[in-house]
């Protein structure tokens, strides 16, 4: 797991924490930024995935 990925899985947990706690309070507001929070944090996700792929790609064609 590369820093993109850890980073993104945090921030999806924090926003879910945010989403259910505004959810919670009935605070919109909150509700909404956490949402937003789960987004930036799938985002982040995917980048580090991709990331992890074309290391694996480069390092394998490097080997042959």
């Amino acid at each position: 797991m590369n820093d993109k990925q850890s980073k993104g899985a945090f921030d999806q947990v924090k926003g879910e924490a945010k989403k259910q706690f505004g959810k919670l309070t009935d605070n919109e507001s909150m509700e909404a930024e956490g949402r937003l929070d789960k987004g930036k944090g799938k985002l982040k996700e995917t980048a580090g995935d991709i990331k992890e792929d074309v290391s694996r790609a480069f390092n394998n064609s490097s080997r042959n």
